[in-house]
């Protein structure tokens, strides 16, 4: 049996809520700190990757890191069912063996895949007739640099799930501060190949005093003799939750990366791909601050819905909306202001940034605030279902965009401009569904089963 968070028996009593803040200093301080340092840390890696490669190694290396986002796609939301799981029990204040099993099994597939990737990467790099042995391990180790990222996202739900963010936090803030100094060493003559050894070290490390911590907790188990009967038993028991958790996350990767594709086989290497990634680099960043801001309210947020209160649970999400709203108008007036040096400076000579790119970004940035906030609580609360239907009408609607793009002969800014109109859409859709769901749910309306319905 799994627990759900949002789907309360009936007859069940609502779990009383302490009168805590509605989200923790400590921990708003420790996410502020380590969302800021993402986004430098990718600004940071922009810049220094336009200074230490040529544009054509440098359009390689952001096609790699596209594969690396799309391996995302192999998550399928699985991380989300075992937060849910977790939290559920958690909140109950029982201790749930399965879960913790299962919680493991989730981890290890996804550090197998990202040791898997990295192989593969090798083995089709050093295939080529101009590759040599030290350029195919650059690019194997950053994908592999890239794609633990699932594994460590789905550390991150767990610390969420039984109230560790914290501690989690804490780590996090020590990897982005050691990969911002080495990435700026690259500048004063510091290896690429040294750096991404150095830095794939520390997920080693990282990962090991995270595991050991969640072990204590019973979060996960030290064994992983059967992991493989526990990870097929995990998709057995919530076989419905991960077809509407994968469809959401499918979506949502594919929505996110397949500019990356078309982008260089329509306009081919070299500017264009360097300026969708810095665009989308500022995007993606601002969005990073976003959820982490949103990642303050998942403590209050469930346990005001498993609590059915709607009143706590309205201000809580509304909190965290104006909250992003502050980081959005800076970057949109920053945009507006001083866009064009900013993209000097970021890139150099590598390429020039259209004055028509400033409008699209604002518009992405306004919509990925509803976005995200809508996204995390639906997310968090089970409600799988809306993430779904969402994603993928809008995935549908960003290939029939693309389709109208190339048949009409649109160029780069007038593809983006279509992708953020469909975005925007897509943004505004999942917002109606937060109200009509969790929300909703929160005030003891009839509404689906998230998890089990």
């Amino acid at each position: 049996m799994h627990a759900n968070i949002a789907a309360l028996p009936d007859d069940a009593a609502p779990i009383e809520v302490p009168r805590e803040r509605l989200i923790s200093i400590r921990y708003s301080l420790l996410r502020f700190a380590t969302s800021g340092g993402a986004v430098v840390m990718g600004l940071i890696q922009t810049f220094v990757f336009a200074r230490v490669l040529t544009p054509e190694r440098f359009s390689i290396f952001i096609v790699v890191a596209a594969i690396g986002y799309t391996l995302w796609l192999a998550d399928l939301g699985l991380a989300n069912i075992v937060f849910v799981n977790l939290r559920g029990t958690f909140l109950a204040g029982g201790k749930n063996e399965q879960a913790a099993r299962q919680a493991t099994a989730v981890v290890f597939f996804y550090a197998l895949l990202a040791c898997a990737a990295a192989l593969i990467c090798f083995a089709v790099s050093l295939a080529q007739p101009s590759s040599t042995l030290s350029g195919a391990c650059e690019l194997a180790l950053f994908l592999l640099y890239i794609t633990l990222n699932l594994a460590w996202t789905a550390l991150r739900s767990i610390s969420i799930a039984i109230d560790l963010f914290v501690f989690y936090e804490s780590l996090e803030l020590v990897r982005r501060t050691v990969n911002v100094a080495t990435i700026l060493a690259m500048l004063s003559g510091l290896p690429l190949l040294a750096f991404l050894i150095g830095s794939n070290i520390l997920w080693g490390v990282l990962f090991a005093v995270a595991t050991a911590n969640l072990v204590q907790r019973n979060a996960l188990t030290p064994r992983l003799s059967g992991v493989v009967r526990e990870f097929l038993s995990f998709f057995r028991l919530n076989r419905h939750s991960i077809a509407r958790s994968a469809t959401g996350a499918l979506s949502g990767v594919f929505i996110v990366t397949f500019p990356y594709y078309i982008v260089p086989i329509w306009f081919g290497l070299g500017a264009a791909p360097i300026i969708l990634e810095v665009t989308f680099r500022i995007f993606r960043g601002a969005c990073v601050i976003f959820a982490a801001i949103c990642d303050l309210a998942i403590p209050g947020q469930t346990r005001a819905l498993a609590a059915r209160d709607v009143n706590r649970l309205i201000r809580t999400t509304l909190l965290v909306a104006g909250l992003c709203c502050v980081p959005a108008a800076i970057a949109c007036a920053l945009l507006l202001f001083a866009g064009g040096p900013l993209f000097t400076f970021l890139l150099q000579s590598a390429a020039t940034v259209p004055h028509a790119m400033v409008p699209i970004l604002i518009v992405l940035l306004l919509a990925g605030v509803l976005q995200i906030v809508s996204e995390a609580l639906l997310q968090f609360t089970g409600f799988f279902r809306s993430l779904a239907y969402n994603g993928g009408a809008v995935a549908v609607a960003m290939l029939i965009a693309t389709l109208f793009a190339f048949v009409t002969g649109l160029g780069l800014v007038g593809f983006l401009a279509l992708y953020a109109a469909v975005y925007a859409a897509g943004a505004i859709a999942l917002t109606i569904a937060a109200i009509y769901g969790p929300i909703s749910a929160a005030a003891g309306r009839d509404v689906a089963r998230p998890v089990n319905g």
